[in-house]
């Protein structure tokens, strides 16, 4: 097990860490992504190099080999809608199939799918990353989520904070990352949250997400490690007591408050 204070590590490794938008597209902490993913290499001794792009910033699809892209509201999104399609998308699917990890939210989620759809009927259009859809929804949900997820084979959960009112659909290119036990996740509708295709996630969990999920976390350094050093490369488990602690508790904090408003308790 890797030491979180002294950084043992079986071999000196690196990885660099794309930050898309970071002034623009940054709600609700989710910038504390990017915190946690860089900590939990350092832990490790895995160097990480942090790059950003913004507006007018053209990217290198062999440059990093993990992205992340938070959300922001409808004004952000539109500022960065066009400069993404045209600018960034080839080199972010090219990444994608290339076997680089990335984690999107909320707004960010929406722009890597089909399009967006608002309540006017105008279309913004995304980049198709994901086979997915966004239509403006009448209703806002918002509150704390839980998840269950197969990711990687086994069921584990996923805890986070939803706010949208956006109503995302998957198409069968695109898997859920999984299936609602409290909130209303993509759409209030049909169970699922989350979008997946390769390594690439999408979801409207903020709060942000990482930190009280940190074997998801793991999940994304994995894939990123992976990309850059072959599929034999491993990732040293930490100590996560702590973590799981407030992840159990936020967990069961959602699901008994969700069982007061039905008038189970």
């Amino acid at each position: 097990m890797a030491d979180r204070q002294n950084g043992a590590t079986a071999g000196e490794r690196k990885l660099a860490i794309l930050h898309l938008y970071p002034s623009l597209m940054n709600v609700y902490g989710d910038r504390g992504n990017v915190f946690s993913l860089v900590r939990r290499c350092q832990w490790r001794g895995i160097e990480v190099e942090v790059l950003e792009a913004g507006l007018g910033d053209r990217l290198d699809p062999r440059a990093f080999d993990l992205a992340f892209f938070g959300g922001g509201q409808d004004h952000e999104q539109s500022a960065v809608g066009d400069d993404l399609v045209r600018l960034k998308a080839e080199p972010l699917r090219e990444a994608v199939e290339a076997g680089a990890a990335l984690l999107s939210i909320c707004g960010g989620y929406q722009l890597l799918g089909r399009f967006f759809r608002t309540r006017t009927g105008e279309e913004i259009p995304g980049i198709g990353l994901f086979d997915a859809w966004t239509v403006a929804g009448q209703r806002r949900h918002i509150g704390n989520v839980v998840l269950r997820s197969s990711l990687g084979g086994e069921e584990r959960t996923l805890v986070g904070f939803e706010n949208h009112s956006g109503k995302t659909y998957l198409g069968p290119g695109c898997q859920p990352l999984g299936r609602v036990v409290v909130g209303a996740g993509n759409n209030g509708e049909d169970g699922a949250e989350g979008g997946v295709y390769r390594n690439a996630f999408g979801c409207y969990l903020h709060g942000p997400l990482l930190p009280k999920n940190p074997w998801f976390a793991d999940h994304l350094i994995r894939c990123a490690l992976q990309r850059r050093y072959g599929p034999e490369a491993s990732l040293p488990a930490l100590d996560d007591r702590l973590e799981e602690l407030a992840h159990a508790a936020i967990a069961q904090r959602a699901q008994k408050l969700r069982h007061q408003r039905s008038g189970a308790w």
